[in-house]
């Protein structure tokens, strides 16, 4: 099968290569292999269903998975009393924490190509590289990106950090260069729908060491959540036995902490059994090294550009991280553009504009998705009727696996799509509100006229398989409506 479109392509930013072309990647910050601090956002991954598929395709899934620990469920701590789980899923089904700084200086490293797309039908792979570094990269460093069109091609002109340009002609650029994205500010010049938010909350990373024995500090194969209600703290396992802590909190409550003895009591106060764990010391110390960093949720239509330019992962849907779909949603950018590709034998021009139709919707849908899980994560996770909502949902789920999917497991144990999450989860919920409510007013009627009943000393068997056949027939025709 020979390619319409054969030729080079150029990466912003280094994330996804879409594979089997010649590949030049240019990144903006400086080379994390050389170093044990990540600028930015250094906030744990949590590989999920989407991700690890897009993985899988590539061939990557095993060695990524080996990077990582099992969660199957949330440990919520509450305040002033005993933890308990809230499982993700069903038995079986996880989120896998990695180290964000240790995956991406092993993808850099080339141990692992970051999602080398398999499109070995139509092109061979070729990454540009030098002898002593198998992977791929042009450091140009703060770079504001201009992008012109060069005949079929286009031209990209970058700004090294010590002055001069790189003009680089490809036939096709792909902005994988996060939120604050210079190859969209470039599609913001056109006919280009763009909006950016910036949630009140900031966070702060911190950290729970190992035990003096090398051992964890709390149960490892948990995502650990301390919910208050406005703002919460979690933890995720490393495989050095430490947990990396996020707190995240109002930016005006971070303003208000001046000094480490302010932190200490507002951790005793409302995070008192963390305080052992991190060391009062280390908290104290450890809260003011960086200051605590904005979050951003970004909505931009389209993804593309005529044939020439496409945004994929954060360039396109940057998100609030409370459903740990940043990763598995980039990545999935990625499968799809895969599947795409191979769809459509490789040809740009149909490639492009359809990556763009189906996953602007899903992008968008994510980012609200993620926005609303927060609220779930910091105060509901603490409300028993999310927690009987949840019981209810398992149930329904085990009994009609087709049919009732909760909304957590749809967005992160299948790939149904991140639209069709938001209808379908509404649909879910009206129909087992309305069969609870149901439900509820026909029991409140069979204790009325089962108490009616035995002060009449009549027997109230009948009314008892009466109520039951009420549930039932009203349960099975709220299915029929919704589902039929």
């Amino acid at each position: 099968m020979s390619s319409p479109n054969r030729g080079n392509v150029t990466i912003v930013g280094g994330g996804p290569a879409i594979g089997n072309i010649n590949v030049d990647l240019h990144e903006a910050f400086k080379d994390i292999r050389r170093t044990d601090f990540a600028a930015g956002r250094s906030i744990n991954l949590a590989l999920s269903y989407r991700g690890i598929q897009s993985l899988k395709r590539a061939g990557l899934d095993e060695k990524i998975k080996s990077l990582g620990i099992a969660m199957h469920s949330r440990m919520i701590h509450p305040l002033n009393n005993p933890c308990y789980e809230i499982p993700y899923g069903r038995k079986g089904q996880y989120l896998l924490s990695i180290d964000r700084l240790k995956l991406n200086q092993d993808l850099l490293t080339g141990k692992l190509l970051f999602m080398v797309l398999q499109c070995s039908k139509c092109m061979t792979i070729k990454l540009t590289s030098n002898a002593s570094n198998p992977v791929v990269t042009n450091w140009v460093y703060r770079l504001p990106v201009i992008i012109k069109n060069s005949g079929p091609n286009i031209l990209l002109v970058l700004n090294r950090e010590n002055g001069g340009n790189v003009d680089e002609t490809s036939q096709v650029l792909f902005g994988c260069d996060g939120a604050y994205s210079a190859v969209r500010r470039q599609l913001q010049r056109g006919l280009f729908d763009y909006a950016q938010v910036y949630i009140p909350h900031g966070y702060k990373e911190l950290c729970i060491p190992p035990t003096r024995d090398g051992e964890y500090a709390m149960p490892p194969n948990h995502l650990h959540i301390w919910p208050r209600h406005t703002f919460m703290l979690i933890a995720l396992p490393n495989q050095d036995k430490s947990f990396t802590c996020t707190l995240f909190m109002p930016i005006t409550k971070f303003e208000k902490l001046k000094t480490g003895d302010e932190v200490l009591d507002l951790f005793m106060r409302v995070f008192p059994d963390s305080v052992p764990l991190i060391g009062e010391e280390f908290l104290k110390k450890d809260f003011f090294n960086l200051p605590p960093l904005p979050i951003i949720t970004v909505k931009c239509s389209p993804y593309h550009y005529k044939n020439k330019v496409a945004l994929l992962g954060d360039a396109a849907h940057s998100m609030t991280p409370f459903f740990g779909q940043g990763l598995n949603s980039g990545l999935e950018d990625t499968l799809l553009f895969d599947e795409l590709m191979e769809k459509y034998e490789c040809d740009f021009d149909k490639v492009l504009p359809m990556y763009s139709e189906i996953r602007c919707p899903d992008g968008h849908a994510i980012s609200d998705l993620s926005h609303k899980n927060y609220i779930e994560m910091r105060d509901s996770v603490t409300s028993l009727w999310f927690l009987f909502r949840k019981k209810v949902d398992s149930i329904l789920h085990f009994i009609f696996p087709s049919l009732i999917v909760p909304k957590y497991s749809m967005v992160a144990f299948t790939r149904t799509r991140y639209s069709k999450v938001i209808t379908d989860s509404e649909k879910n919920t009206k129909i087992i509100n309305v069969s609870l409510i149901g439900s509820f007013a026909v029991l409140v009627g069979f204790a009325i006229s089962a108490y009616w009943r035995t002060q009449k000393r009549e027997s109230i068997i009948p009314e008892i398989f009466f109520t039951a056949w009420q549930c039932l027939s009203s349960t099975t025709a709220h299915f029929r409506n919704v589902f039929l």
